[in-house]
C-alpha cells in the first residue's frame, strides 16, 4: 500500500511570513504538532512544536512579559522553521515511510509531488491507524488466536487451511519471521466463524498449541487454560 492511501489530506499550512503567535495558536487550536511552510503551494520548510519551544523565553529570563511577547511577535515561520525537511512522495510504500520515521526519529513526513507541491502529510498517528487496520485490532466480530508453529515451510498455510476447512473465514494474519525463544514461530490470526470456541477446540484436537485466544464480544482472553484480562485498545490522541 502507498502513502497516498493513508496520509492526511487538506493539510493546514502556513507561509514564511506567518508570525510565531499565530503558529502557536494554530497548533493549539487544531491539536497538531507540525505546520508545513509553503510558498505558492511548494514546501519550503516545517515548523514543529519543538521549534516553538526552542525559541520560547527561558523561565529565568530578565525580560518582562510584555517585552518577551513583543520580541516573539516579531518572529516569523521563516526564522524558526526547518528548511531541510525529510519528505516522501504519494507513491512511497507505507512500510518505507514508517522506516524513515523511525530511522530519522521524526514525527511526520510531508508528502510532496515530484515538483515539490505539498499534497499531504504522514504522521505517527496515520501509521498507527494503518497498523490497527491491517492487524484487525478494531474488528469486534473476529476471534483472535496466537498459535505456536514449527518454523518450517508450509506450516502457516496448513494452519490457515485447517481454519477454513472448519468453517472459519480468515480476516488477518501476522507472523514475525524469526522464531521465539522456544524455536517455534508465532502466528497471530483473526478469523470469523459461527462457533469460534468449537473451532479453537478443533485446532487443539489437531495438535495445535494455542497460546492465547480472544473470542468476539468478550472482554477477557483465554491463555494457557486460564482467563486473563484482555488489553483494551488505547485511544488515538
Amino acid at each position: 500500500m502507498y502513502v497516498d492511501r493513508i496520509m492526511t489530506r487538506g493539510v493546514l499550512q502556513v507561509t514564511e511570513d506567518t508570525r510565531l503567535p499565530q503558529l502557536a495558536a494554530l497548533m493549539r487550536d487544531y491539536h497538531i504538532r507540525h505546520l508545513p511552510v509553503v510558498c505558492e503551494g511548494h514546501l519550503v520548510g516545517l515548523v514543529t512544536s519543538h521549534d516553538l519551544e526552542r525559541v520560547s523565553p527561558s523561565p529565568i529570563t530578565t525580560l518582562s512579559v510584555g517585552e518577551a511577547n513583543y520580541l516573539l511577535g516579531k518572529l516569523t515561520a521563516a526564522k524558526v522553521m526547518r528548511a531541510k525537511v525529510i519528505t516522501c512522495t504519494p507513491d512511497t510504500l507505507v512500510e518505507e515511510a514508517a522506516r524513515l520515521l523511525r530511522q530519522e526519529k521524526i514525527g511526520c513526513l510531508p508528502v510532496v509531488e515530484s515538483n515539490g507541491q505539498l499534497v499531504g502529510i504522514l504522521t505517527h498517528e496515520d501509521v498507527l491507524d494503518f497498523f490497527l487496520e491491517i492487524t484487525g485490532c478494531m474488528m469486534e466480530d473476529a476471534t483472535r488466536i496466537t498459535v505456536h508453529l514449527p518454523d518450517a515451510t508450509g506450516q502457516l498455510s496448513r494452519l490457515l487451511s485447517r481454519i477454513n476447512e472448519a468453517g472459519g473465514y480468515i480476516a488477518t494474519v501476522v507472523s514475525p519471521l524469526h522464531p521465539d525463544q522456544t524455536g517455534l514461530r508465532i502466528a497471530v490470526v483473526r478469523y470469523r466463524a459461527a462457533d469460534p470456541s468449537a473451532l479453537n477446540q478443533h485446532l487443539r484436537d489437531l495438535g495445535y498449541d494455542l497460546l492465547t485466544e480472544t473470542l468476539p464480544g468478550l472482554s477477557r482472553s483465554i491463555s494457557g487454560g486460564a482467563e486473563v484480562p484482555a488489553r483494551s485498545h488505547p485511544g488515538n490522541h
